[in-house]
């Protein structure tokens, strides 16, 4: 495997490439909107930059690992080079169902395609396509090049093939690997929203400040971040949604709580609008 595309330039796809890059692939960032795709660029930029400071990797691996990156609005023709396709975008079946059943009628057939869904069944995605074998979900985690895990499910049909391959891209990539069978929510993502979702519940209740809850699940529980901090930093329409599918598909105990479905309705999202639980705008002013 040496050559990834990474579809969706986000918070997600930015870092995955990155990663993908430092790990020795070459790789192509693809996004419709070139303007999200040149903030992606300055935003990897920054990353690269960092990691050069903090001493996490050489100017010269810096570098090499630019080189083989590359952006790119046109999905068709570099999926045709493609040894491996992780799609990134957001979290609605219908653009995962129109972006798989484009990459099918044009990559190789031995290529490989993985879903960056934290929820979503790759079951389902692999249907959309005439290679469900070589259909799987490689969660990342945000931020993507600081976080250790890749979470690998597997769908109804992947092989064991398509299974080794990712675990041994993953672990190019420097990640940690898990591999489990699907189920909704898989592992991390069906724990992360109950806490996320209880904490929301705590907060509607008067339990206690978002300072004070996210202090004493850090100090209490050893989490390295709150649970209010993460759910801005992953956005709450992400987290809203996340729970909303895991409702429909498990049960009651994933109900959003009315304050998080206000939070979200009033736009504040977290880090990426300015605003959600805790206030960005006003620490940038600082």
């Amino acid at each position: 495997m040496n050559n990834i595309v990474v579809i969706g330039s986000g918070v997600m796809g930015r870092e995955i490439a990155y990663v993908s890059a430092v790990g020795g692939f070459i790789t192509t960032l693809i996004d419709i909107n070139e303007n999200q795709l040149k903030q992606a660029e300055k935003e990897i930029q920054a990353i690269f930059e960092k990691g050069v400071a903090r001493n996490k990797l050489s100017f010269a691996e810096m570098e090499e690992a630019k080189k083989r990156l590359t952006y790119s609005i046109s999905l068709a023709k570099n999926v045709m080079e493609a040894d491996l396709v992780i799609e990134a975008v957001p979290e609605v079946i219908e653009i995962k169902r129109n972006i798989f059943e484009v990459i099918d009628q044009h990559a190789k057939e031995h290529c490989i395609f993985a879903t960056n869904t934290s929820t979503m069944s790759p079951t389902e995605i692999g249907s959309f396509t005439k290679r469900s074998d070589k259909v799987i979900a490689m969660h990342f985690f945000n931020p993507v090049h600081k976080m250790p895990l890749v979470e690998i499910v597997k769908g109804l049909e992947t092989s064991e093939v398509t299974v080794i391959s990712i675990r041994q891209a993953a672990e190019k990539m420097g990640k940690e690997t898990v591999v489990i069978n699907e189920f909704p929510g898989f592992v991390t993502s069906r724990i992360s929203a109950l806490v996320g979702n209880e904490a929301f519940y705590m907060l509607q209740e008067g339990v206690g400040t978002p300072e004070e809850i996210d202090k004493a699940i850090r100090l209490g529980l050893n989490y390295p971040m709150g649970p209010f901090e993460l759910g801005d930093l992953v956005g709450l329409d992400t987290r809203l949604n996340n729970l909303k599918y895991l409702h429909e598909k498990l049960g009651e105990k994933f109900r959003p709580a009315p304050l998080l479905e206000q939070y979200v309705n009033a736009g504040r999202l977290g880090r990426k609008s300015g605003r959600g639980v805790y206030d960005y705008k006003e620490k940038r002013d600082e």
